[in-house]
């Protein structure tokens, strides 16, 4: 899961930052619209959070950008809060809408709202046979059992889970993990990839070679002899 951030307020910045990664989220955080729109051409992202006064465009115009562009799912973010903003924001394509100043896990759930809505769901659980993951509590069962997982390797699982049966490639799904600015080592992928099959099912994840994995919907639904 991959966060898209554009917040000119420092503080703001950082402490969103550091909540969407608490919550499982790679942040690439840019302070200008500009910037965030060129980061939007190179790299796949999951979700983007808009604040709407920024320094450089105003954020509007930001979403109009993305929406020619794609459906990304967009959560405005303003201290803007007459009626006739709040439907500028809707009508130019934004998810939803959250007034300064908020609560903080008000704004985290209403992000997973758009990102089920986005991916055509309407429970915040993902039942996929004998594995269920809980996106609010970041909780994983397997046949019954509660799996603790490391934020990556939820990360990942969860990512695999939205689209089961699709190979992702290597390069997609690191970026989805790791934002820009992390040092990334060679075969971090590899490595949290074996802790998964390693705590629930050895042939959960497939390897489809010089591409990339995909979730074993059989592996899913069948027990492995």
């Amino acid at each position: 899961m991959r966060a898209l951030l554009v917040e000119d307020d420092p503080l703001l910045g950082d402490g969103l930052k550091t909540a969407l990664e608490r919550e499982g989220y790679a942040v690439d955080w840019f302070q200008q619209g500009g910037n965030a729109l060129e980061a939007l051409k190179r790299e796949p992202f999951s979700v983007m959070v808009l604040d709407l006064g920024l320094p450089d465009m105003d954020g509007l115009d930001v979403l109009t950008e993305v929406r020619r562009s794609g459906s990304l799912p967009v959560l405005i973010l303003t201290a803007r809060d007459a009626i006739d903003q709040r439907i500028r924001g809707l009508d130019a394509g934004a998810d939803d809408y959250v007034l300064k100043p908020f609560e903080l896990q008000e704004l985290l759930a209403r992000l997973r709202v758009i990102r089920r809505r986005a991916a055509g769901r309407a429970s915040q659980t993902i039942h996929l046979g004998r594995l269920s993951i809980d996106e609010a509590s970041h909780q994983v069962t397997w046949q019954g059992q509660k799996v603790e997982l490391s934020r990556r390797e939820f990360a990942l699982l969860a990512e695999l889970a939205h689209q089961p049966g699709q190979v992702l490639s290597r390069p997609r799904l690191e970026s989805l993990l790791y934002g820009w600015g992390t040092e990334l080592e060679s075969n971090a992928l590899e490595v949290h990839v074996h802790h998964l099959r390693k705590k629930l099912d050895r042939s959960l994840i497939a390897t489809v070679r010089g591409i990339g994995y995909r979730l074993n919907i059989d592996a899913v639904e069948t027990p492995q002899a």
